[in-house]
């Protein structure tokens, strides 16, 4: 029978987490937005209670509808992004470990992005470069192997890496044959104090303040040879069957992005979500010229769009998330559709919210504020709206949209 209805797991989960947002992170939201530091006291009440571990991650990966972590992403991201985004931010870098990683890689080096229930670890993912965005074919990024000492050499400058710097893993996309483009492109681990690394400029931001952003340094990085996601040995089989020319499956980094799109948008979703409720209560409570300013159809009508808006860009999430978890081909680019209708929905949502405050909205009292700027990011990390545009539009044609 079809039924979109969540199974009572996921219900449950839904539920805790909820709890959680909204009994520790939202009323700390304002504190660490302002402060624009990693909250890690909320990091380790998070790791206490088993919402910041590597078991609830792949429980909620396992769930066979998809949408164990999406709902888990949308109800944190409800309590606030800056937080969530420090709480599960490390997820990105867990994805292209288990996207990339041999079983063995991933055994080691996952349990090290979280740490334990007393002591919390953070990982990150380093694709972006300041001449490399949207476009990772241009990474300048480069590793060699060192024959002589059986070593990678990685020396290089990663962007906008959320935890860049402070994770205990970082997890690396660097190119290992220039000719190739994205296609000579490989996957690395490096520990946070290995020799070289170093964290560069950290962030100053409009929104998400409380997730750390910053620049990774590699200066003549060395690691050991099994450091390479996938083993050197598959690593040099693949580069060997491009030159060759055969078809070969490229760019790790947008294979991470794939895997992460529909839970992008499950954050997307949180925000827009959040400032909707709010600006709903306000326009019940609110009175101007007599009345609940909510009786008045150009407000009615705003909060109407805005519900509907949310509902689709969940339908649009959850249907990826299916799609990714059940191992069905997204063959319109449904990631992408999903990710870009909702995080476009989030800053259109946020926009109204503070449309409908009026001079309240624009202050800092009131958190639609905040909402409004943390919005806008979604439109920009992992692939940004025009990107996203992008990449439907060719799976679409079939054209090389440029």
């Amino acid at each position: 029978m079809f039924s979109l209805e969540p199974s009572d797991d996921v219900q449950s989960v839904r539920d805790w987490v909820h709890e959680f947002a909204a009994d520790v992170v939202r009323p700390a939201a304002a504190e660490w937005d302002e402060r624009e530091e990693t909250p890690w006291p909320i990091i380790q009440e998070a790791a206490k209670i088993g919402l910041y571990s590597t078991d609830l991650f792949a429980q909620q990966a396992a769930e066979p509808s998809g949408l164990g972590l999406l709902v888990v992403f949308e109800e944190l991201f409800w309590g606030d992004a800056g937080i969530a985004l420090s709480i599960l931010g490390t997820g990105l870098a867990a994805a292209a470990l288990a996207g990339s990683g041999t079983p063995e890689q991933v055994g080691q080096w996952l349990p090290l992005m979280f740490g334990s229930a007393t002591d919390p670890k953070l990982g990150a993912f380093c694709s972006s470069e300041p001449d490399a965005g949207s476009d990772v074919g241009a990474i300048r990024t480069r590793a060699h192997y060192d024959t002589a000492t059986k070593e990678w050499v990685l020396n290089g400058t990663k962007t906008w890496a959320t935890n860049g710097g402070i994770a205990d893993v970082h997890v690396i996309i660097a190119s290992v044959d220039p000719g190739l483009g994205s296609r000579g492109q490989a996957t690395f681990v490096v520990a946070k104090d290995t020799p070289g690394l170093s964290q560069g400029q950290k962030f100053k931001k409009h929104g998400i303040r409380a997730s750390h952003t910053a620049e990774v340094v590699l200066d003549n990085v060395r690691i050991p040879e099994n450091q390479v996601l996938g083993g050197r040995e598959k690593l040099e089989h693949r580069i060997a069957r491009i030159k060759s020319g055969e078809s070969v499956r490229s760019q790790a980094a947008m294979q991470t992005f794939e895997r992460t799109r529909p839970t992008v948008g499950a954050m997307a979703v949180g925000v827009a979500r959040a400032a909707y409720e709010y600006a709903l209560e306000y326009a019940c409570q609110r009175e101007q010229f007599g009345r609940p300013i909510g009786e008045f159809q150009a407000v009615a009508f705003k909060l109407a769009d805005m519900k509907t808006r949310i509902d689709a860009a969940r339908l649009l999430v959850w249907r990826a998330g299916w799609m990714a978890r059940n191992n069905v081909a997204f063959q319109s680019a449904e990631g992408s559709m999903a990710k870009l209708v909702a995080s476009e929905t989030a800053v259109a949502v946020t926009d109204d919210a503070i449309q409908i405050l009026g001079g309240n909205g624009y202050t800092r009292d009131y958190p639609v504020e905040r909402m409004h700027r943390d919005a806008k990011i979604f439109t920009i990390f992992e692939g940004t709206s025009e990107i996203q545009r992008l990449v439907i539009s060719r799976t679409l044609t079939g054209l090389p949209i440029r």
